[in-house]
Formats: structure tokens, sequence, C-alpha cells
């Protein structure tokens, strides 16, 4: 093992191989990333943010095309992005409990209005 991963924000890291994708080292990790095309870049879900800094192997060019200037603002594809050394990943919130959380909190500003 000569790679190690801290995912955020659990602060959660696993030590994997060189060349581990950043989605396989979240399983190993006990992490779900979602997705549905199993890693073939072909759902655009396993979006995470890679901070600076972070020790990564070169996009490929299937990555580069599907992100189409994405990478400026350290967004990569989990299922694509492999790993060299030391890197630093946020998981960004699942949309569907993101909209449910903001749903949630709308209705108790409502309701707090009320009384």
């Amino acid at each position: 093992m000569d790679a190690e991963i801290v995912f955020w924000p659990s602060g959660r890291s696993v030590r994997v191989r060189r060349g581990t994708t950043v989605l396989d080292a979240s399983r190993r990790a006990g992490l779900s990333i979602k997705t549905r095309c199993g890693g073939k870049a072909a759902c655009f879900m396993c979006k995470v943010i890679v901070k600076p800094g972070s020790d990564l192997l070169p996009m490929g060019d299937e990555e580069r095309r599907k992100l189409a200037g994405m990478e400026e603002k350290n967004i990569r594809l989990s299922c694509q992005v492999r790993v060299a050394g030391k890197t630093d990943v946020e998981l960004l919130p699942d949309p569907l409990q993101s909209a449910v959380a903001k749903a949630l909190a709308r209705q108790k500003e409502q309701d707090d209005a009320l009384w």
C-alpha cells in the first residue's frame, strides 16, 4: 500500500495501492459513493471534490471529456480518478438526501413562524 486517501467530511482514511480509483477506495473504507453505471464514467453520479495538493495520476481523456472543464473546480469522477499518494477527497451530499433535508428545514421554519 503506497497511497492514503482521507474522505471528508468524515475524516475516515484508508491506505490503498497506487493507481486505485477513489470509488474503489471509498468502498474499502466502508463509505458509499452512488453510481449507476458500475464505474464506467457513464452516469456522472460519482462526482467528488479532490482537494488541491492531492497526489493523483494524470486524468484520462474519457474523464476530461465528461467533466468538460469542471476539473478546474477540483471536481472529478471517483470511478476514474486514480491516486498516486496522499489524497484528500470531499464526498458530496446525496442529491435526494439534500432535497429532503432542505424541504424539512423549510417546513420547520414555517411551523416555527406559526408559533
